[in-house]
């Protein structure tokens, strides 16, 4: 049993170091992507405040396919270059959305979610699955938390 938990008086910087550190050791040694998305989609629901969604999309047959997640029931499938997920996934790049009414085609899971992240999980150069989390607050995220969140797919892409 693994006990993490947040340090209180971090910045932002070192809470997402212990966030992808912590999250590269609750899946050290377990061969189940599900398993693992779970329990870093709880991590990140832990460490991470003013979330309403964290979770993940699975690449699968060429559409994003709702993996584990915390939240309200979520869409089940996106295409590739539809809403923040499926643009950041069809671009391999992360999507950092502080007015999620402000962006095109935003797909609207949950009425409440005002600003959006999503980062996406590459495996040799590929993307397999995105990590998106949701906030109610607009502008709820910034390059440090981008950056943060990059790092913490890079560390459990072998895990998904």
């Amino acid at each position: 049993m693994h006990d993490f938990t947040p340090s209180p008086t971090q910045d932002k910087a070192a809470l997402h170091a212990e966030l992808a550190q912590a999250a590269q050791a609750l899946v050290a040694g377990e061969s189940d992507a599900v398993a693992n998305m779970a329990n870093v989609a709880a991590l990140i629901w832990q460490y991470l405040p003013d979330l309403n969604w964290a979770g993940f999309y699975r690449l699968i047959g060429g559409e994003l396919v709702l993996g584990p997640f915390i939240g309200k029931p979520a869409c089940i499938r996106i295409p590739l270059g539809q809403g923040v997920c499926g643009t950041a996934a069809a671009a391999a790049q992360t999507r950092l959305v502080p007015d999620v009414h402000a962006f095109p085609g935003h797909i609207a899971c949950d009425a409440a979610s005002r600003s959006e992240l999503v980062v996406p999980v590459l495996r040799d150069g590929a993307v397999i699955a995105v990590i998106d989390l949701d906030s109610p607050l607009p502008a709820r995220f910034d390059a440090a938390d981008a950056a943060g969140i990059e790092a913490l797919a890079s560390r459990i892409a072998a895990a998904i």
